[in-house]
């Protein structure tokens, strides 16, 4: 039987998950499915369209067994730390394979640029190209010689040479994206999310494009304000993870000239510094992450079970001995800066929400799907 690892964010839950989850099931019907899952604030820097509780609902609806919660440090950190700790959390839990979706379909490629990355004198090379004035994307592919630029294509890169770093006995396999994560257009079945959510912001409908699931709305201009005041009212920027030398004094100087969000990136935002870099910034900012707290957020310090149906259930119990990392389904008594800084997440998720997710998160008795 396979034990095959997913990672995921749900942003929202659409056709295109589903075909993934149907895919994965196809090609091994009697698998344990088992899901890293991304909360409330996501890698992108972006804010999640449905609470964690209803994307692990649909996530069990729909063909997994086994929903585990990757912590918001990681959750909303760059693509490798979002690789290292959902990758930790699979491997405790013995996966056998990885699978994930992918623009190009070319495994033998991604496993290329990934061996490269890991070379000693890679970091080397990618500081002189940033220092040339190319950002962190560019960079890579200059350094590696392979031109990768779609998001699942780097992502998965990240996920290999995690894998390949910690010589984790996993298997990566693809699966075909049907849709470019460009395309804000289209119209067909299966749309990426980033078309799903531009859709949104037009008051399109998009109930074609997703299974089902309650959408949240995020208050932006709420976000902006309480930015604003972050920014304005903290002393020492530069306290906070993803402020970058300089950008403490850039982002106080900008920040009266900015009246609303777009404009606040556009008056941040450099050849260097992506969007996806200042928007986990201004997170980092808004939720208060400290850099002094790095160090006892580098490595996950739990499982932390979000939901598992009865094979999930009979899976969890027959390794529970051997596992590296406590496993948690609730919060009480457990003492760490990352659940710390979870809670803090989701307090500002409600806030920017309106929806009463804390239940979910201090209560947290795993959602349970019966056959």
């Amino acid at each position: 039987m396979e034990i095959i690892g997913v990672i995921a964010e749900y942003n929202p839950f659409h056709n295109g998950h589903l075909y993934q989850l149907n895919k994965i099931k196809e090609m091994y019907p009697d698998s344990i499915i088992i899901l890293v899952l991304n909360g409330y604030f996501l890698e992108r820097g972006i804010i999640s369209l449905e609470t964690k509780e209803e994307k692990t609902r649909l996530a069990l609806k729909y063909g997994v067994n086994l929903v585990i919660e990757l912590p918001f440090i990681f959750g909303s950190n760059s693509a490798d730390i979002f690789a290292e700790a959902s990758l930790e959390l699979l491997n405790a839990l013995k996966i056998s394979k990885l699978i994930f979706g992918s623009e190009s379909n070319d495994i033998n490629t991604l496993k290329s640029s990934a061996s490269k990355q890991l070379k000693n004198d890679f970091d080397d090379k990618v500081k002189r190209y940033m220092d040339l004035g190319v950002n962190y994307p560019t960079a890579l592919n200059k350094a590696t010689g392979i031109d990768i630029n779609k998001p699942n294509d780097l992502l998965g890169v990240s996920y290999i040479k995690t894998i390949l770093k910690h010589d984790y006995k996993i298997e990566v396999e693809t699966i075909k994206r049907t849709n470019d994560f460009h395309d804000l257009e289209s119209n067909e079945r299966i749309i990426s999310a980033s078309n799903i959510r531009e859709k949104l912001k037009n008051n399109t409908d998009v109930k074609k494009y997703i299974p089902e699931g309650n959408l949240v709305s995020v208050n932006e201009d709420l976000f902006f304000n309480l930015l604003k005041y972050k920014i304005i009212t903290s002393v020492n920027l530069d306290e906070y993870l993803s402020v970058d030398e300089g950008l403490d004094s850039r982002l106080k100087k900008v920040i009266s000239k900015s009246s609303n969000l777009d404009e606040l990136i556009q008056n941040v935002k450099t050849k260097r510094y992506t969007y996806n870099r200042i928007m986990r910034m201004f997170i980092h900012i808004l939720i208060g992450v400290k850099k002094r707290d790095k160090e006892s957020i580098l490595k996950n310090e739990y499982i932390r079970i979000l939901g598992l149906d009865p094979s999930g259930q009979k899976y969890i119990n027959s390794i529970k001995k051997e596992l590296s990392l406590p496993l948690v389904s609730k919060f009480t008594g457990v003492s760490s800066k990352i659940k710390d800084y979870e809670l803090k997440a989701s307090e500002i998720y409600k806030i920017l929400t309106n929806t009463d997710v804390m239940q979910f998160e201090y209560q947290n008795k795993p959602i349970i799907k019966e056959k």
